[in-house]
């Protein structure tokens, strides 16, 4: 019984289940999409207040202001430094593998059809937009949009703002704080809903385009998710041990949340529980209220793995031979391509599409080659950015000795918090629910 009410349970379920209708009932399944963009929907809009209570009050409770500055520069160094391994990965997987190679592609003859709206986001995204776009038309004008960066930035000043004024702030702090409280809550409550969703969105991806469908371009499937089980155990998994915790453990920690993330192929539904876990694991509020959200515009690792695989498949797909000048210069576009495309529908095939626009080596026909099971590579992409993003929190908060070590391994080893650790906000709220913690 205590199995059934478990969440992570019942998304594995809803997972399983929309698989099988999926695929015996294609035609129904297709209707059931509804589901599982009403609950993205649903959680997509506590993100802005989740993010903006959590950064306000977390740098309005820094003693330190001086800190910020070094822990914003530490955090995007490791960014840049994952992003640029994340593209090596992906470029060293798709010459090992070469799965594009015996295809001989005429790019001439590629139907085009469905990629414009593609290509018309791609127009939009550039360095001097990406950063134009960060400042919002309006302060209410970032709650209304729901995207992260404006909230991010908003977020920041008034938290300075609110530690600058003291006492006269503190009114507003107690009712942020509250607020706080109240949205968490009913995120709490729209999680109920995560099988639901999940299981619409899964039915609705083997329906509409059939596990059939993967067969001729399994290889290519198949190399990307390879690339990413070696970044996150590899790359990931040496850092955390670097930092003295286990990886294994903390995925294990965040198994719902990647269920999610599975089903719906999207990151944004777990934000908000994602920042009240990681603060459970004892990593301070501050850190993570700035870190995570961050990550999740400027560390898209999985998005980095899939566009130096994917754009230069489509070169061996197409015999187009690489010059290492070539590929260099494609490595930096997409150094700035894989920020652009943040907060963007189909981030990733965006992403590769600006790339390609730049690029005019390759053929931006040759997305067409990728339309199809975009879908299902998304859902490597998105895991692997959780991944690394959770993985980021928790290393940049030990660094800073913003996380309590005797928490984090309690929490992560599901045993009772030891005496005398540092009690974070929502700790036992969070708590899995086969620990003894609950």
């Amino acid at each position: 019984m205590k199995l059934v009410r478990s969440l992570y349970f019942q998304i594995l379920c809803a997972v399983l289940l929309g698989v099988i209708v999926g695929h015996f009932w294609a035609q129904q399944a297709t209707a059931l999409k509804p589901l599982g963009d009403a609950f993205i929907k649903l959680v997509k809009m506590m993100i802005a207040p989740v993010v903006f209570c959590t950064i306000v009050t977390g740098i309005a409770g820094m003693t330190e202001k001086s800190t910020l500055g070094r822990l914003m520069g530490k955090t995007l160094g490791l960014f840049l430094a994952l992003t640029v391994i994340s593209l090596l990965i992906g470029l060293c997987a798709v010459y090992l593998f070469q799965p594009g190679v015996g295809m001989n592609v005429d790019p001439s003859k590629l139907s085009t059809e469905g990629l414009s709206q593609f290509t018309a986001s791609a127009a939009k995204l550039g360095v001097v937009e990406f950063f134009m776009h960060i400042i919002p038309n309006t302060f209410m004008g970032a709650f209304a949009e729901g995207e992260v960066l404006p909230v991010l930035f908003i977020a920041v000043l008034s938290g300075f703002a609110l530690s600058s004024i003291g006492e006269a702030g503190k009114p507003v702090l107690d009712v942020l704080e509250a607020a706080s409280k109240m949205v968490f809550k009913i995120f709490s409550y729209l999680m109920r809903f995560a099988p639901i969703g999940a299981f619409g969105a899964i039915a609705f991806t083997v329906g509409q385009y059939g596990i059939t469908s993967l067969g001729s371009l399994a290889k290519l499937i198949m190399t990307l998710y390879i690339a990413c089980a070696f970044f996150v155990f590899v790359v990931l998994g040496g850092l955390c041990r670097m930092y003295g915790f286990s990886l294994w453990k903390l995925l294990r920690y965040l198994r719902e949340e990647f269920l999610v993330v599975l089903g719906t192929s999207s990151t944004e539904p777990v934000l908000p529980r994602m920042l009240e876990k990681l603060q459970a694991l004892g990593c301070r509020k501050s850190v993570v209220g700035l870190v995570l959200p961050t990550g999740y515009s400027f560390n898209l690792d999985g998005t980095a793995i899939y566009l130096s695989l994917a754009a230069v498949f489509i070169a061996q797909a197409c015999n187009i031979d690489l010059s290492l000048t070539q590929v260099v210069t494609m490595l930096a576009v997409m150094l700035l391509s894989s920020k652009g495309a943040a907060g963007v529908t189909g981030s990733g095939f965006v992403a590769l599409a600006s790339t390609l626009s730049v690029m005019h080596d390759l053929p931006l026909a040759g997305l067409a080659l990728l339309i199809g099971i975009d879908r299902f590579m998304s859902e490597a992409r998105a895991l692997t950015s959780l991944a690394s993003n959770a993985v980021a929190t928790v290393v940049v908060s030990l660094s800073e000795n913003a996380c309590d070590r005797r928490t984090l391994h309690a929490v992560l080893d599901e045993r009772p918090q030891p005496p005398g650790g540092e009690q974070q906000p929502g700790w036992q709220a969070v708590a899995h629910p086969e620990s003894p913690l609950k």
